[in-house]
């Protein structure tokens, strides 16, 4: 749906940024999407059919036709919309890393009660849980857990990986109830780059986003044919990915990163997973009354 010929006001264009921020703030926290708000504030299918125009659009460009382009990849939308993601991922960045650091067992809980109420409501997207999506399930979550176990709590910082994380990441914060940042949590670049946001490193910045461009391009077709062709057994797929990944984001560690279980009882972290879980929740019920 590319409405760039409609003749949107600036005020348009402002609440438009203002839509992009409540995703910015949603893709911001592992376990809730910006796909999702997307979907709520009534531009998710805008956003892909504009994501999924890219790459013809790029042909435009190469051609010296940037009129084309910009019309191809209905930019002043796509501009309004990043312009108030970014403001967003700036403006909370510092507040979560710090969190992180001086709370970080009820924030890792809040984490938890996030991923694991997502954990629920996208299996629910599943229409009919047959063999097979039951196999994709079990197969998402042994994959999800084999990486949470196997990669390090230090993942390299070089640039390469930082350019390949935005690629991976990018994907999911198109997608109703996957978070880009959950997956760059799994990537153990997460506290990385709300770092390196709140504090304005730009080069990382700019090949985080240089991954993102290219990975968004290069996978958005693949999961709308994935998601049109296979829907329950990717959805079943992503589902397990999530249930698996739990692992990672267990409130309690030592000093190794393993995890532990907790010394005492605190009932802080308890009250943190139930709120991380209500938020998901009441997005879902408001995403499903959108749909109706």
């Amino acid at each position: 749906m590319n409405t760039e010929n409609n003749k949107r006001t600036a005020t348009d264009y402002l609440l438009l940024a203002l839509k992009g921020m409540g995703m910015g703030a949603a893709d911001v926290v592992p376990g809730v999407s910006g796909g999702t708000i997307a979907f709520i504030v009534g531009i998710y299918e805008e956003l892909v059919s504009s994501i999924k125009n890219a790459d013809k659009a790029v042909a435009s460009l190469l051609k010296g036709k940037i009129g084309d382009f910009w019309k191809g990849i209905n930019g002043s939308f796509l501009l309004a919309v990043i312009v108030g993601i970014g403001i967003s991922f700036l403006s909370l960045a510092k507040l979560i890393t710090w969190a992180l650091s001086v709370y970080p067992v009820p924030v890792w809980a809040f984490f938890f009660g996030l991923v694991l109420a997502s954990t629920i409501f996208v299996s629910k997207q599943v229409t009919s849980w047959k063999y097979n999506r039951w196999i994709a399930f079990a197969a998402g979550a042994a994959i999800a857990f084999y990486i949470t176990v196997a990669t390090p709590a230090q993942t390299p910082d070089a640039l390469w990986f930082i350019f390949l994380s935005g690629a991976i990441a990018i994907c999911a914060m198109i997608l109703p109830g996957i978070s880009g940042s959950f997956i760059l949590l799994l990537l153990g670049k997460y506290e990385y780059m709300m770092q390196a946001i709140g504090s304005l490193n730009v080069p990382v910045i700019a090949v985080f986003i240089a991954g993102a461009a290219i990975g968004i391009v290069l996978f958005s077709k693949f999961l709308s044919f994935l998601l049109k062709n296979y829907h329950d057994i990717t959805i079943a797929a992503l589902a397990g990915f999530m249930l698996g990944s739990l692992n990672k984001v267990w409130p309690w560690k030592d000093a190794a990163e393993s995890n532990t279980l907790p010394a005492e009882y605190d009932w802080v972290p308890v009250v943190a997973v139930i709120a991380g879980y209500a938020l998901v929740a009441v997005l879902e019920r408001v995403s499903a009354k959108k749909a109706k």
